[in-house]
This record gives C-alpha cells, sequence and structure tokens, in this order.
C-alpha cells in the first residue's frame, strides 16, 4: 500500500473489523507473555496477576528481583502504568507492553503495576477512565504480599502510553477531585503522559503535516476516536480534547496537591502537538511540568528502537527523583 493510499480504509490498516452489532474483531496477531513469579528461575523481573474485579478488569505487576535482597525499610516507587493503542486494541499481558514494563521495573527499580481496562467501542469512553480510578483505589486496599512489602506508598506515579496516557490524565485529574485522604495511604507525586492520545475538532500543525505518516496516520486517528467516544459525541468533547469542558480548571488542583507531569513526545508523531499543548497549558495555570520532546521519532518508537526506550527510561528515572524532593 503506498502512503497516498493508506487511508483509503482505516479498518484495514489496523487489520480490524466492525461488526453489525458494534463489536470489533481485533487482530489475531498480538503476541502475549504469560506472567511468571518464579524467583528460582534466571530472570531479572517477577510478574504475577491480580484480579481487580469480575469485568475482565487486572492488574499485572513487575517486581525487580533486588527487591527480593533489600532491606524491609528500602521500598521502591510505584508506576501505575496503563498501556496504549487508540483506546480499542491490545492488553496489558501484551508482550510488546510487558516487555516494556518490565524493563522500567528493572530500570527504573520500581514496581509498576500495568492495569487491564475495558475497550471500545464494546466499552466505550469513560469506561476506560472508570476502570483506571478503580485500579487506583483497588491498588490501596489490596492486602497483596508485593504491594505490601515493597512499595513506598508515598512516592507513586501514574503513567500511560498513548490512549494510556489520556487514561492517565483523566484518572489524575478525577483523583484530585475526591475528598482528601480517598487514596491512603497511597500518595501520588506526579503523571508520566508518554506522547498522550488528545485531540480537538480543529487540526493541530503536527496533524496535518503527517497526515499520512505510515505509523498512525490521521484517518485512524480519527477513526479511533469515533470508536471510543460516546456515540454522537465529537472530537471536543472533555473525554478527548484537554481543553474541553471543567477540565482546565480541575489543573489548578494537582498544582495544590504538588503532583509534577511529564509530558513526554516525538516530532514525528501527528499527536505530538496536543501533547506540547497540554504541557504549555498546564505550566499556565501552575503546574509544574517537565517536557521531554525529541526533534525525531515516530509514535510508539520506544517499542521498536532500544536506544530510544533507554533514553526515555532515564529521563523517567530523572523525573522520579525530582518529584520526590519536590514534593
Amino acid at each position: 500500500m503506498s502512503e497516498s493510499d493508506q487511508c483509503l480504509d482505516p479498518y484495514q490498516f489496523l487489520q480490524i473489523s466492525l461488526n453489525p452489532d458494534g463489536t470489533l474483531t481485533r487482530p489475531l496477531h498480538d503476541p502475549r507473555t504469560s506472567p511468571t513469579s518464579d524467583p528460582n528461575l534466571p530472570i531479572s523481573v517477577l510478574t504475577k496477576d491480580l484480579t481487580i474485579n469480575q469485568s475482565n478488569t487486572w492488574l499485572r505487576l513487575f517486581l525487580p528481583r533486588k527487591a527480593l535482597n533489600n532491606q524491609p525499610s528500602n521500598k521502591f516507587p510505584l508506576i501505575i502504568f496503563f498501556h496504549g493503542s487508540g483506546f480499542i486494541l491490545y492488553s496489558a499481558a501484551s508482550t510488546v507492553f510487558h516487555d516494556f514494563c518490565s524493563r522500567m521495573a528493572n530500570d527504573v527499580e520500581a514496581v509498576v503495576a500495568s492495569a487491564e481496562y475495558r475497550l471500545a467501542p464494546e466499552h466505550r469512553l469513560p469506561a476506560a477512565y472508570d476502570d483506571a480510578v478503580e485500579a487506583l483505589h483497588w491498588i490501596t486496599t489490596s492486602p497483596d504480599d508485593w504491594l505490601r512489602e515493597f512499595v513506598d506508598y508515598s512516592n507513586c506515579y501514574v503513567m500511560g502510553n498513548s490512549a494510556g496516557g489520556a487514561i492517565a490524565y483523566h484518572a489524575g485529574l478525577r483523583v484530585v477531585e475526591e475528598v482528601s485522604g480517598d487514596l491512603e495511604p497511597m500518595k501520588i507525586r506526579g503523571l508520566i503522559l508518554r506522547q498522550p492520545f488528545f485531540g480537538g475538532i480543529q487540526r493541530t500543525e503536527s496533524e496535518m503535516r503527517l497526515e499520512k505518516n505510515p505509523v498512525i496516520p490521521l484517518c485512524v486517528i480519527d477513526m479511533l476516536w469515533e470508536l471510543a467516544l460516546p456515540v454522537g459525541a465529537n472530537r471536543d468533547h472533555e473525554y478527548s480534547n484537554p481543553m474541553g469542558g471543567d477540565w482546565p480548571g480541575k489543573m489548578e488542583k494537582i498544582r495544590e496537591e504538588g503532583w509534577m507531569v511529564m509530558v513526554s513526545g516525538n516530532g514525528g508523531d501527528p499527536l505530538v502537538d496536543g501533547g506540547r499543548d497540554l504541557a504549555t497549558l498546564m505550566e499556565k495555570k501552575g503546574v509544574k511540568v517537565v517536557t521531554d520532546f525529541e526533534k525525531e521519532g515516530c509514535h510508539g518508537i520506544e517499542f521498536e528502537d532500544p536506544s530510544v526506550a533507554l533514553r526515555f527510561i532515564e529521563a523517567l528515572k530523572h523525573f522520579i527523583s525530582s518529584s520526590k524532593k519536590h514534593g
């Protein structure tokens, strides 16, 4: 398929089909990795799955092996991670996200909780946002031994890439609106938004410039929002456009809580201007924002290029260190 033809059929581009009942038939090629919690195996990160509820939401925990040798008082930060793929594809068990979270846990020296959420269009927004908030609350009350023994609950971060970045953002805005103490003993110190998936009716410069890019063409972006948003909603809905609704006013709550926000993106990603615009707006609201924008690189490049993943994880380590000092 030539570049000029890439947007004739966004469903064909993603190898999915929309069924008459509104469900999706998804691609068969989605390699998955099973969790492995046996400390006798020669692996650097142990993993296990924990059920949140019976509606198919759960967590995959990633525990660095080095935590087993730590003194009880030397606990690790917690990163609650939400995977990407346009709200409609893949899983916390997908190998691409499993491998990334494993590397992040090992290199950052953090416990990572990768949350499974319901997918659109079978479960349109705000289902994923609801599931994210539920996951945060569930973690605070879970009796799981890894969470209780190895997590420093005073040093927690909410993170996502792509659609997961939007999920992390909305979950953060929701929890700062709640009654103080609702997440005790969890103390969130920051949000980490990697190539966040936002959009409005007004096209950004990067969307127009990269309309036919080979990774995520604009027609695919449009289709993803059409499948994810409530039926009849447009892209200026508050679920997709961070400039819409009451969300900008809630950013002041993030400032009051003392959270830092990391916004990361790449110049070859059509979504990059949405991330930049959000970072600028949050700074105007007095939020402490750390930007991490590279001139080159496409959407999801950290999953394809190990050197980019390494650079991003180093930036993430610095952000977590700075956030703890800031808090």
